[in-house]
């Protein structure tokens, strides 16, 4: 398996196609299977730079548009999923390209990690008390119970916080929010990491916050509403969409949406990159270099 990873904005799907379309010069057809946790929602196109199908060059894709917005996405589940499709793939003779910036989501196909099951009724009363309380009297608690994790999960990240306290409740011990330090692949793979100074990514992320609203992600959710759909927790907090809905709502201009989407997208592009900078294998590539299709491939072989 080849898996391709780093902060948003680096140009991982882009080389994705070119490496799968070389691979397949070379007689080795190649299938992409999607990572980015909101690029696994319908509809939801704009604001997560999803490859239009026609843009796809006939390579199949895989975990893309598989939920409606009112779903809620678990990692325990994709990982069974993807895997399924890796191995699918595998036996068909073709190499799996796994692409994405969702740390945990990479991680849960890469490597050999296991996920401690859920409680509906314990998961809802945490969400009772979030909603109500907010999401940072949730995390000074989980700093008394698990300091460690606390110290890697953002004070504002309702959702991770309640997984974190339901598995210490359910398991009365600590959630392990990060990784090993050396764990062991699921199956052989090799990770390319794409990279640019930290200017050069800011100029882009900004860059790309501005152009969501020019290209109409807020026609894109005006539209979903109108059809009736309904955003879950985790579609709903989706960064550009959060900002979107709340424009249309009257609670932000739109160039305070704007300047608040690429905020957020600076912040976490931070956390992917420290994220997948513990992949010590990984081969880290810059992703404006010339020749990088033919470093990737190199760097695969």
């Amino acid at each position: 398996m080849l898996a391709i990873v780093g902060a948003t904005g680096t140009g991982k799907s882009a080389l994705s196609l070119d490496l799968a379309e070389r691979l397949a010069e070379e007689g080795r057809p190649a299938e992409i299977v999607n990572a980015d946790a909101m690029q696994l929602y319908r509809g939801m196109d704009i604001g997560t730079a999803k490859v239009p199908p026609a843009e796809r060059r006939g390579i199949p894709h895989h975990f893309f548009d598989v939920l409606d917005p009112a779903d809620e996405a678990s990692v325990a589940w994709f990982q069974q999923e993807a895997r399924a499709a890796v191995e699918q793939i595998a036996d068909r003779g073709a190499v799996p390209i796994l692409v994405g910036g969702s740390g945990l989501y990479v991680s849960a196909v890469l490597f050999d990690l296991r996920f401690p099951g859920t409680d509906p009724a314990v998961r809802a009363r945490l969400e009772r008390e979030l909603e109500d309380r907010g999401p940072g009297e949730l995390h000074r608690r989980l700093r008394e119970l698990d300091p460690a994790s606390a110290r890697t999960i953002d004070a504002q990240n309702g959702r991770r916080i309640v997984r974190a306290l339901e598995v210490i409740e359910l398991t009365g011990a600590p959630f392990d929010a990060g990784l090993p330090e050396q764990p062991a692949y699921w199956r052989p793979a090799q990770i390319i990491g794409l990279d640019l100074p930290r200017a050069q990514l800011v100029e882009r992320l900004d860059r790309r916050a501005a152009e969501m609203w020019s290209e109409g992600i807020v026609e894109e959710v005006r539209s979903l509403l109108a059809d009736g759909v309904r955003f879950g927790q985790t579609a709903g907090r989706a960064i550009g969409y959060a900002q979107a809905i709340a424009q249309l709502r009257g609670e932000l201009d739109q160039a305070s949406a704007i300047e608040q989407t690429a905020a957020l997208t600076r912040r976490y592009a931070r956390r992917q990159v420290s994220w997948f900078r513990r992949y010590h294998d990984a081969r880290w590539l810059s992703a404006d270099q010339p020749g990088l299709v033919d470093e990737a491939l190199a760097r695969a072989a």
